[in-house]
């Protein structure tokens, strides 16, 4: 007999026997070691893990899957997951109590939301039989498939899903600092506390004031992020701290939906674009019948922002230019969640590889890598982005549990900004697998349309709002 049947048939001889069930699992436990011990990894070590949950259901154990994490990519997976296969024993561990939404987070500094409507609860997920708890979680032994948290408990699994997020990395800025941060020159890219320090400064600057966003490099979380949020503060500014600057100081010449927000910019607030922009939208753009405050200073320009003085307010850029401001927002460089690298699920980028049918970790067999964390190729770091690579992963285990084959997968994405409060605009793609990578699939426009009407632009700002709630029902609810 080969080992492959030999194995699948002590399986089930296990889970048919007349035996108790912690004995049943400490067995199944004990086979899938001496098979690692073996050597007997790569495909045959998945196929162990889809025989031992088939037949642990066969024998009415749920199989247990646990989740680390419940921002969107965990909530969503552990929602879709319970839908997909209701017997399933599943466990969500979150440090926090709730979720604060990081999406539509910059409309905070301007006032239209409130930090109390980032606030999301795990009322729903517990409504439909998913345990949330909050634990923080320190470490992972992926051959006892156990993960440990800091209050001591250890949380058994037969296939983990860790949906981390980012972390940013203050320390990376010369000058720069968590403390920093927390206390004089916030980023607020994670939302929270610094989010509504943020908003305190803006109402304290005075008339005439400076305010410096300062914004990442690639890759980061929401690639049309820093953009709107200097728009909406530059709207803002117009109204409530007349003759204010904004200045963006930018390690990149480009950004998604950029021609679309600088089109935006143009009309919106007498800005002119940078060449190539400005050749290549002539046909789109107004010609600009006085000043503007609000500048974007690239790459090309020395606009890179280098260093941070926290006593004296200024930003250094690469050209060695000193801006001083009132009011600086500095969105540092980022990587996978701490967590990530302390599970061991990360690469030299400081993300997390993953395969790219599935999102299982190519490091650590049955962990498996959603969201921000992840290495997906052309797939943007958003919310929309983890939210439908949970559902496909959610399927992927369930199939896998029942000894189906995996779909072909595919996904997709939109990200909405705002160029102003009533100007909208999006990127929309379809992603599939090409070349054994993650590719754009688009078989239309990926963008807005340059000649969209005003009350097509209209349309997109209230799309966008109505996508905020529509996701967070879909993923928490």
């Amino acid at each position: 007999m080969d080992k492959n049947r030999f194995f699948l048939k002590a399986v089930q001889d296990v889970s048919r026997a007349d035996i108790p069930e912690a004995s049943r699992r400490l067995l199944l436990k004990g086979f899938a070691s001496a098979l690692l011990t073996a050597g007997w990894a790569g495909p045959m070590a998945l196929a162990s893990r889809a025989e031992a949950a088939q037949a642990a259901a066969a024998g009415g154990a749920p199989a247990r899957i646990l989740v680390v994490g419940a921002g969107v990519g965990g909530a969503t997976f552990a929602k879709y997951m319970k839908m997909f296969s209701p017997g399933a024993d599943i466990t969500v561990l979150e440090r926090n109590p709730y979720f604060t939404r990081h999406y539509g987070s910059s409309e905070v500094l301007t006032g239209a939301v409130s930090m109390d409507d980032l606030r999301v609860d795990y009322e729903g997920l517990r409504q439909r039989g998913i345990r949330v708890l909050e634990e923080n979680v320190v470490g992972l032994d992926p051959d006892a498939r156990e993960v440990r948290t800091a209050s001591g408990g250890r949380f058994g699994y037969d296939f983990l899903v860790v949906s981390p997020g980012i972390e940013l990395l203050y320390d990376a800025v010369p000058g720069y600092s968590t403390a920093v941060a927390e206390t004089r020159i916030p980023s607020g890219w994670i939302a929270g506390r610094q989010t509504a320090l943020l908003r305190r400064q803006l109402l304290d600057m005075p008339e005439n004031g400076t305010f410096v966003l300062a914004a990442p490099p690639n890759p980061y979380r929401c690639p049309p992020g820093p953009y709107e949020r200097a728009a909406l503060v530059y709207e803002w500014t117009r109204t409530h701290k007349k003759g204010a600057r904004v200045i963006v100081l930018d390690p990149k010449n480009d950004f998604v939906t950029d021609e679309t927000m600088l089109i935006g910019w143009n009309h919106l607030y007498e800005f002119e674009p940078p060449e190539p922009y400005r050749t290549r939208l002539k046909d789109y753009l107004k010609k600009p019948g006085g000043a503007t405050s609000l500048f974007w200073r690239r790459k090309d320009e020395g606009g890179a922002p280098v260093a941070v003085d926290p006593g004296a307010m200024t930003v250094t850029t690469a050209s060695g230019e000193v801006v001083r401001a009132d009011v600086i927002n500095f969105i540092p460089p980022m990587r996978a969640a701490r967590i990530a690298a302390q599970m061991g699920l990360t690469d030299k980028s400081g993300f997390c590889p993953v395969d790219r049918r599935t999102f299982e970790s190519t490091v650590h067999p049955g962990v498996y890598v959603l969201g921000d964390a992840s290495i997906a190729d052309a797939m943007p770091k958003s919310g929309f982005s983890a939210n439908t690579q949970a559902k496909v992963t959610a399927r992927a285990i369930t199939e896998t549990i029942a000894g189906r084959p995996v779909p072909e997968p595919a996904w997709s994405n939109t990200c909405y900004a705002l160029a102003g409060d009533a100007w909208g605009i999006f990127v929309a793609d379809t992603f599939r697998i090409v070349e054994g990578k993650i590719a754009r699939t688009n078989t239309r426009a990926r963008y807005q349309f340059y000649t969209a009407t005003d009350g097509e632009r209209r349309a997109a700002a209230r799309y966008l709002r109505s996508w905020i709630r529509t996701i967070t029902l879909d993923s928490f609810v």
